[in-house]
């Protein structure tokens, strides 16, 4: 019986970062499900617009992916998100599988990185290992996506975590809570002059780049400056990371083992 592995990313136009996040997330789960076919697809539609007009490239949307994946005799698929939290680009993966499930003998997806408490306490692990050496009065600030979906709660519940267990940094969200401008209020009044910007996406894209590192008046290190806190931007994703890739691994795993009956 044909055996596929899916990837499933929100994507990114940026060669560079898709080679060294999404492309080493897939290399890695690949290479953990070594019995199953590898196929991609990325959920934002704008970035499969732009690399279709822009350089030629057709990257399937979990829909297209799904049906190929049917039309061409596959009966087990195994389905990967590398989305960092359940929010709506998880739920677009998780509608598409209840339409396609009466296709396949047996279908799972793997959770999106940050779906359990576990998930949370392992992040921190894997992010310290990124970080640099910091000195008595810096520390590290994450930029996370945000969300409007209730999901956004994940970014303000690690951001809580690390502070009640003395991790030396702090977590934002560009379009939601927590805003940049709560965490320069308690970085002034704890004392820190510098910190280290981090993305806390999969890639290091147009948020990493514009919002986060450039010199525009809005951009994090320019808000960060203004109110006198130095900031180095470090323009790393999570996927290039290895113990967050294998936490993509361990989540696929457990979907895998939770349905465990080999199909008919």
């Amino acid at each position: 019986m044909k055996k596929a592995l899916l990837a499933i990313s929100f994507g990114t136009s940026y060669t560079e970062t898709r080679k060294k996040n999404i492309e080493a997330c897939e290399q890695q789960l690949a290479d953990a499900f070594d019995d199953r076919d590898l196929f991609r697809a990325f959920t934002s539609g704008m970035v499969i617009r732009k690399l279709e007009r822009r350089d030629g490239l057709k990257i399937d949307t979990p829909r297209e992916a799904l049906s190929r994946l049917a039309q061409a005799g596959y009966q087990d698929v195994a389905i990967q998100s590398l989305h960092v939290i359940k929010g709506d680009e998880y739920e677009k993966i998780v509608r598409e599988i209840e339409k396609f499930r009466p296709y396949f003998k047996r279908l799972v997806l793997g959770a999106p990185l940050l779906s359990r408490f576990e998930d949370y306490q392992q992040l921190m692990v894997a992010i310290q290992h990124q970080m640099p050496e910091l000195k008595a009065n810096e520390c590290a600030v994450f930029m996370g996506h945000g969300a409007t979906h209730h999901a956004f709660s994940a970014y303000a519940c690690l951001d809580h975590l690390m502070t009640s267990q003395g991790f030396p940094a702090r977590v934002g969200a560009v379009e939601s809570y927590p805003e940049i401008d709560l965490i320069i209020t308690d970085l002034k009044a704890k004392g820190i002059g510098n910190v280290h910007l981090m993305p806390l996406m999969l890639v290091a894209g147009d948020h990493a780049i514009n919002d986060m590192a450039s010199d525009e008046e809005d951009s994090w290190k320019s808000q960060l400056e203004k109110a006198g806190i130095g900031a180095t931007p470090w323009l790393q994703g999570l996927g290039e990371n290895r113990i967050i890739r294998q936490m993509f691994v361990s989540h696929l795993e457990d979907a895998i083992n939770q349905n465990c009956a080999e199909p008919a």
